[in-house]
């Protein structure tokens, strides 16, 4: 099926922010066919004369406390670099270490997170990456060697590898369509900000001090996860009805007609009973392999655009860069990361997926080369007094860029293109790549830089270059969709 084709069936009215102030009701119905037989109402996932709004935002809002820790972790090494170095005596190849060990315990965390998620539900995911991530912060604060600075690191991203998977996939589970994707765009909102409030910290702070910070949105989710629903999808799927019919009334409003809405997700999941339980070479079948390539594509091309080397290590680019003090990029970087995330945001249930993700994509590459040339001016000693604005006008247009799609798109997008039945290994298996990239990335930064810094951000151009093409010829445009449209489209 073409991507004209799929857009024809796309029926998206007026979205973004300002539709959270609308009721869930929609006058227009969408019939379609899913790959399951059965006809979807694209309507009634809105049902409801009076649905309330409110519980889907507090489940949100909890949700992404999760996010914001998984920025936390995330942000922590870049302002801590030297501070930690000279305090523990560590090496450059410990540092790095320590930098990237938190993406070797998100892909542990990726691997596991499809199975933990289906099992102890979205809710018990995310009580567990909490109960990993303080473990791992503690840790952190009480280090006094390599050992256990490495231990904690881990800890913390074994959390968040799971976290990166379950808070997407249950926003997308109770949000209405018309606001999913500025809902799950949270998501990296969250993450930025936590990411920002770390580097922030981390330059009026010490490192012991920024790890306790670490502790904070995890105990306001797990007090926070009290009082929301689980996932009705998760509940129907695991044949727990009544708590399925409350968690779904909870969602839409004590008032709200949710009998249509109940209906089709109850029918779509019987449907899928029928379905053996996926295993991971189950993904490489014919009629999941277009959603694989998609989801798994997005992963590698987000990562080797380099936004971990770079997040993780900013500070010392900057000083590399001929800077004399690297807390005004650091700030500047962490200060344009929220606003430009909001943005995206916006226009991510206005302009679409696509469009997004290739102007971002678009930026990367831009901000990528203005950073190469500043290093290559410096090695030639050309025009050294503008060395130092060009790489922090490249840096920080590449985490504008970033931001504004590359960082929230590809999840927004993996949490709606796999059906109910695969999810959790699809989940795994995307966020395991991700987790992979990002490592490689992290680890391989700082040799790198050693080897030619110009080189290096010549090779995340390149990938940034190569995201245009395959979001151009691949990846369809899910705005405005039902989870089940979206089936039914990459199906078709």
């Amino acid at each position: 099926m073409g991507i004209h084709q799929r857009e024809d069936v796309e029926k998206g009215g007026k979205n973004g922010l300002e539709d959270l102030k609308k009721p869930l009701v929609q006058g227009e119905k969408i019939i379609v066919s899913n790959e399951l037989g059965c006809e979807t109402d694209g309507s009634s996932s809105q049902n409801g004369s009076d649905g309330s709004i409110w519980m889907v935002l507090l489940s949100t809002f909890v949700a992404v406390c999760g996010s914001f820790e998984f920025g936390s972790c995330v942000g922590y090494s870049a302002p801590t670099q030297s501070a930690i170095r000279e305090d523990l005596d560590l090496s450059l190849a410990q540092y790095s270490m320590f930098g990237s060990i938190l993406t070797i315990g998100a892909m542990l965390g990726a691997i596991t997170s499809g199975l933990v998620t289906d099992s102890l539900g979205r809710k018990g995911a995310m009580r567990m990456s909490a109960s990993f991530c303080i473990t791992g912060w503690l840790a952190v604060y009480f280090s006094m060697g390599a050992l256990l600075l490495d231990m904690g690191r881990f800890f913390t991203g074994y959390g968040i590898g799971i976290f990166s998977y379950v808070v997407p996939i249950f926003i997308a589970e109770i949000a209405p369509k018309s606001i999913r994707g500025g809902l799950t765009t949270l998501n990296q909102l969250m993450i930025v900000c936590g990411s920002s409030v770390a580097f922030l910290l981390g330059t009026v702070t010490t490192w012991r001090t920024l790890a306790l910070t670490g502790l904070v949105p995890c105990l306001v989710l797990l007090i926070g996860l009290f009082f929301v629903p689980e996932s009705p999808r998760w509940l129907a799927k695991v044949g727990r009805e009544k708590e399925f019919e409350v968690a779904l009334r909870r969602l839409r409003g004590k008032d709200a007609d949710v009998s249509k809405e109940a209906a089709e997700i109850q029918v779509y999941i019987e449907n899928l009973q029928s379905f053996p339980k996926a295993k991971m070479l189950d993904l490489f079948q014919t009629k999941y392999i277009r959603s694989l390539i998609i989801g798994v594509g997005l992963m590698v091309f987000q990562q080797f655009g380099g936004i971990n080397g770079i997040g993780f290590y900013v500070s010392e680019t900057f000083v590399s860069a001929g800077l004399s003090s690297s807390k005004i990029g650091t700030i500047a970087y962490a200060c344009i990361q929220v606003p430009i995330t909001i943005v995206g945001a916006i226009l991510m249930d206005k302009s679409g997926r696509r469009p997004l993700l290739m102007v971002s994509a678009s930026g990367t590459f831009l901000g990528c080369f203005l950073t190469g040339a500043s290093f290559f001016l410096k090695s030639n000693a050309m025009l050294l007094d503008w060395v130092p604005v060009l790489a922090i006008g490249g840096v920080l247009l590449y985490i504008a860029s970033f931001s504004i799609g590359m960082g929230a798109v590809p999840w927004v997008i993996m949490s709606e293109i796999f059906p109910i039945n695969v999810k959790g290994a699809a989940g795994s298996l995307v966020v395991l790549v991700n987790w992979l990239g990002a490592w490689v990335v992290s680890y391989t930064f700082n040799f790198l830089m050693s080897w030619s810094p110009t080189g290096t951000f010549s090779i995340y151009a390149g990938f940034s270059a190569m995201t245009i093409l395959f979001v151009a010829k691949i990846v369809p445009e899910t705005k405005g969709k039902t989870l089940e449209e979206i089936q039914a489209c990459i199906d078709s």
